[in-house]
């Protein structure tokens, strides 16, 4: 994850190289070709250089106040929410009722899934990754769990699931955290 800021940085900074590099060669070829050029026309032509060299050089100052990153603390903080979102949440079916708040669709999923496993349509498996993840989504979303449920979530907790748990608590803020579900379902589907 903290590679991702890096290679968006020096890609950035590529960029910007290329950048000043296209701008400085247009000004070297309006000078070579200044002869072939009217007056009025090389005038606007180098005017108008200049003053994408002063954009250019302004965006160049905004970036060099700060540290010239594109992820600072608060961004990695989302992309560790983003991150546990992902990786908690296998199925996008989940995540986008989730994202959509929408525990009552999380529910009939679940229905569906009990039905599915019976009549063996669903794996054990897949049934109890599924159901763990609408049960954590259910909670998040505020929804009272039965104690059935509770000790289902308790029974096959996974590291995942938990540490999504705890950066979700720990961030405060519900809506960034489905504004997160929201565009990691927009990836997905």
């Amino acid at each position: 994850m903290a590679s991702r800021g890096k290679s968006e940085t020096g890609k950035l900074k590529q960029n910007m190289e290329e950048q000043l590099d296209r701008l400085m060669q247009q000004l070297q070829d309006l000078e070579e070709c200044r002869e072939d050029l009217e007056e009025e026309e090389y005038e606007e032509t180098k005017k108008e250089t200049l003053e994408q060299l002063g954009e250019f050089n302004d965006s160049l100052k905004k970036i060099m106040s700060g540290d010239m990153t594109l992820v600072d603390e608060l961004s990695g903080m989302q992309l560790a929410i983003q991150a546990a979102i992902s990786q908690a949440f296998k199925t996008p079916e989940v995540i986008r009722l989730f994202a959509k708040k929408q525990p009552g669709q999380l529910r009939t999923r679940l229905a569906e899934m009990d039905r599915d496993l019976m009549v063996g349509k669903l794996s054990r498996d897949v049934h109890t990754q599924q159901k763990m993840e609408i049960l954590t989504a259910l909670r998040k979303l505020g929804e009272k769990l039965t104690a059935e449920d509770e000790t289902f979530l308790t029974q096959n907790a996974t590291a995942t699931l938990s540490q999504f748990e705890k950066v979700t608590a720990n961030s405060g803020s519900e809506d960034k955290i489905l504004a997160l579900a929201s565009s990691s379902v927009k990836t997905k589907v």
